[in-house]
Parts: structure tokens; sequence; C-alpha cells
């Protein structure tokens, strides 16, 4: 997922997302502290807009492409103030010398306040009566589209304030958009797209891009926005530091930055004070993705990994991995090893199955004071647990590290697929305070949540939809985990935040890796054993 800054001397990306509400609320209070009235950032917005056509498109005025077809600027205006921000870009883009034609979604008599005085300046400055097409009527709209020959489209049907469904009509709109063969930029947001939760109902607009202002919103960062947004560039118009210090965000974004975080390791360390991880699972047939899940851990710190997997993926497992020890393979036998008593922590679930030899295993490794980093079938079996009334005095005190997919995190909180992405934040945070733990939902833009905050990651790519990824990442987490030294005395959620930032750090190392394997080979055919040498490389500071 690329963030851009379009101010090229800014120090950083932003740390902190924040809603929709959050900005809506707050934007005119930061703005009238620093004396800017909210038309005047009705045009900083556009400027920015328009700066970024510029430069990003490096468009033109009047440029003939394959000898035929000008540089002409289709710009789609809804009614409120993002349709506002579409008239000062059109402005600009008339007076700069381009072939401009604006769509105008509604009748004139629906713009009110400050969009309605964008449009009254665009008339009136650029004499562009004879480019400004109003229609009533959806098929209208669709036809305007469709016969558009130029090589950009500018989309400000909706702004940050949308949510729900788009109308069939404007679906119609959004449809002939996302068909057209021109570059498209969205304002602030890809119309149809919730800025606060990333959902999108029936439709949205796919953009190349999409320039975003003030503060970065949430819903432009996870789930199904990274569809939609094409490349994310934010300009702050000169009021984010501000409004990042008078509105509090419990949502922070992960960067390159959290590198730093890294586990230091002493010259003296010895692979006894380094830890020991035990990986449970790897039923028959599945022997792959416990070996995944060890073998992150291996390459990613942890001095020692011992397996416990089904009698007959043993081989599979140790082969052509020495470095991995084996335990025994019943929860009878493993109970007392020395492996299982003096592991730091646990991966428990990859490959494990939901029979009766896994859950032995599972209720087993569940009863001990550990840390477990869970997944797969170990999820599935600890929401049949909790929705049973199972967990007891175990899951009051747990040290639980929850490694979802959606369709995972659904069990966890009994509702659907559906329910998880309509708000991937609020289902992050609900399934952390139902089960007292961490919790890390995978996908696009993954998010992690100690109950109290959310992280955002922002590595990674399409690439990593392929089996065993989660594997590996499972293995990265238990391995931070336990290389981290341990603060005595702290409360059991300062615990949770403290293995929270341990697993941002994870997956910012596993998306980092797939992101330098997709730069080096490409996405597709990218194996999740790939990332293992590179997860070395990063852990070591090399790359």
């Amino acid at each position: 997922m690329e963030i851009m800054n379009t101010k090229l001397l800014a120090a950083s990306l932003p740390q902190a997302a924040f809603s929709a509400k959050q900005v809506l609320n707050n934007e005119e209070k930061v703005a009238r502290n620093q004396k800017i009235n909210m038309y005047s950032l009705m045009k900083s917005a556009g400027e920015a807009t328009f700066q970024h056509i510029q430069q990003a498109y490096l468009f033109k005025p009047n440029l003939e492409v394959q000898g035929t077809t000008k540089q002409d600027i289709l710009v789609i205006c809804g009614n409120g103030n993002n349709g506002g921000d579409g008239f000062i870009v059109a402005g600009l883009a008339s007076q700069a010398g381009y072939q401009v034609t604006v769509l105008l979604t509604v009748p004139t008599e629906q713009l009110v306040d400050d969009a309605l005085r964008a449009y009254q300046n665009y008339i009136k400055i650029n004499k562009a009566e004879h480019a400004l097409v109003l229609f009533n009527q959806q098929s209208s709209n669709v036809e305007t589209v469709e016969n558009f020959k130029g090589a950009l489209i500018v989309d400000a049907i909706f702004g940050i304030g949308f949510k729900g469904r788009l109308s069939p009509s404007i679906a119609l709109l959004v449809g002939a958009i996302n068909q057209h063969c021109a570059k498209v930029i969205s304002v602030d947001v890809p119309s149809g797209l919730c800025a606060t939760t990333g959902y999108v109902d029936n439709c949205a607009v796919i953009a190349n891009s999409t320039v975003t202002f003030i503060a970065l919103k949430s819903g432009l960062i996870t789930g199904q926005a990274v569809n939609y947004t094409g490349k994310l560039y934010l300009d702050d118009l000169s009021l984010g530091q501000s409004f990042s210090a008078q509105v509090k965000s419990d949502i922070s974004v992960l960067g390159a930055s959290i590198l730093t975080e890294l586990p230091k390791r002493s010259p003296n360390s010895h692979k006894g004070n380094v830890g020991l991880v035990m990986a449970i699972g790897g039923e028959k047939g599945l022997a792959g993705a416990i070996r995944l899940s060890a073998e992150g851990a291996l390459r990613s710190g942890a001095a020692l990994v011992s397996v416990c997997c089904h009698q007959s993926n043993q081989a599979l497992v140790f082969n052509g991995r020495p470095e991995l020890m084996l335990a025994p393979s019943c929860a009878d036998q493993l109970m007392h090893h020395p492996a299982f008593t003096k592991a730091k922590a646990y991966i428990l679930g990859p490959g494990l199955g939901q029979n009766k030899w896994g859950k032995a295993l599972f209720d087993l490794a569940l009863a001990q004071d550990k840390t477990s980093v869970i997944d797969a079938d170990g999820l599935r079996l600890l929401a049949q647990d909790y929705y049973q009334g199972l967990l007891n005095d175990t899951f009051k005190h747990n040290k639980w590290i929850l490694t979802p997919h959606p369709g995972e995190a659904a069990a966890l909180l009994n509702c659907t697929v559906a329910d998880i992405e309509h708000d991937r934040l609020s289902a992050v945070k609900k399934i952390a305070e139902q089960y007292k733990c961490v919790c890390l939902l995978k996908g696009a833009g993954s998010l992690i949540s100690d109950g109290q905050h959310v992280w955002v990651n922002t590595s990674g790519n399409s690439g990593m939809a392929s089996g065993g990824m989660g594997d590996v990442l499972s293995g990265i987490v238990a391995s931070l985990v336990i290389q981290k030294k341990v603060v005595k005395g702290i409360s059991q959620q300062q615990q949770r935040t403290e293995y929270a930032n341990l697993t941002a750090l994870a997956v910012y190392i596993h998306g980092k890796a797939a992101d330098f394997i997709a730069q080096k080979h490409g996405k597709i055919g990218m194996l999740a054993s790939d990332l293992l040498p590179v997860i070395q490389q990063l852990i070591n500071k090399k790359i």
C-alpha cells in the first residue's frame, strides 16, 4: 500500500488515522484557529488536486495523444463540498489551457454554501457556461462519460461524508467511469467508499490515485479500500500538525519507523536466554503449515524451535531443516516434555485440525500460563470453547495473540464474514475486548488491536494471497515476543499493548518481505517460503 505526501519537503508520513466523523467535526474549528475560512480551505484542496494532476500525470494543455486525442479533462461534481473542490479543479485546469468539461450530477438549485460559491466563481471567472454539462437523467450522465474522449476523469461526486449505498443512477455513472479508458483521480475519497471503514456497499469509483486532505482517513487504508484508492496522496493543507494536536486518534499507521523497535541482542547472548518456541499443529496431510510457522520463527530470531505434529508428519517437518527439534506427538506425552514446559511461547493451530487429537493438544496448551500465538484451527477451537462457556479461569488471565483472517474472525464473534468486512476496525477491537487479548485481523491493511488502540499496516501486496503466508506470520510474531525483555510489574492491559506493538512489527516485516520479493520477481507465483530469507535480512537491517 503506497501512501505519499504531496509536499516533497514533508519529514514523514502521518502516524495517525482518523474517522471521517472526526475530520468533519473538527476541520472547521482547526482551520478557524489558523484564521482560515472554509472556502479558502476548499480552494486549497482544489489547488492540491490540480497540482497532483500536473505532477503525476504530466498533462500539457492541447497536447495530442497518439496523434488524435487532446488532453481533455472531465470533472464530475456532486452537490456537496466535494463537488465544490471539483469546480476549483475545473477552473484551474481551464485557466491553464486544458479542455475541460464539467458534469454536474444534480440540478444547480441543489448547490448550497461553499459548493455554490465555487460553481458561481467557475462560471464567472472562466466564462465556461459552454463547458458545464447539466443532466437530470441518468442515461444522459452515463452517455456523457461514455462519449468522453479525453485522458483524465476527476471524481468529485461524494466526499468523506458519504456512507451507505450509491443510488441506482449514480451507480450507473460510477460503472461508466470504471469502464472508461481514461485515468481517474478521486478527490479526498473515491465516491462510494466509506472513509471511516473502507467498506463499499454496491460499487465505488476505481481511481488510479486519490488525493486526500488534512488528515489520513482510516477507511482509505484497510479492507476493500485498496481496490479503489489507487496510489494514495495526502496534502494536509497546512493544517495537519494542528489537527493532530487538537484531535486525538486511537488509530496508528505503521511505516518503516517501526523497524527501530526490533529486539536488540547483546554480544554475550546464547540460545538459552534468547528462548524456545513450541509450534503445535500439523495434522495428517498438513505438515506444511506447521513447518512454515516453525521456520518463520527461526528466521526471525528464535534460538530454538520445537515442533509437535502428527507422528506421520515428523519426517516431512524435519526433512531439510535439521535445526528444528521434534517433540512428542500426543498430548499426554507432550505435557511433561522439556520443550513444552520450557517454551517461552507457543504457536498453536496451523494445520492442527479440529478432531480429537488436535483438541487434546489445544486444551493442553491453553491450560498453561504461556504466551500463545493462536491461528487457523486453534481459532476455530477457541471460538467453540468461548460460546460453550468452557474457557473458565484460563480466559481471565490469558496471554493470547489471535491472528484471524475474516472467516476466522467471524467465528470468533459468531457473525458473518460480511459483518467483519463491513467494519474491520470495530471487529478487531471487539475481538480483542471480548477475548481479553491482542488481535491481528489479516487482510489488505491488516489491523492489530489491544482492545483500546488499533494499528494499521501499510506493507504487503496481493502476491501474498497464497497458502502458508499466515503460518509464516505466526512464527514471526512468536519469535519477536520471546526476544523482547519482559517488563515485570505491568498490568495486563500494558502487557497487551506491548504484545500489540510486537505483533505490529511482525506484520510490517512480513509485508515488507513480500514487497521486496514482488519488486524483484513479481507478485504472481510468490510463495510463503520465498519470504523466509528476506525476513532474516530485514530482522538484521540488511535491506
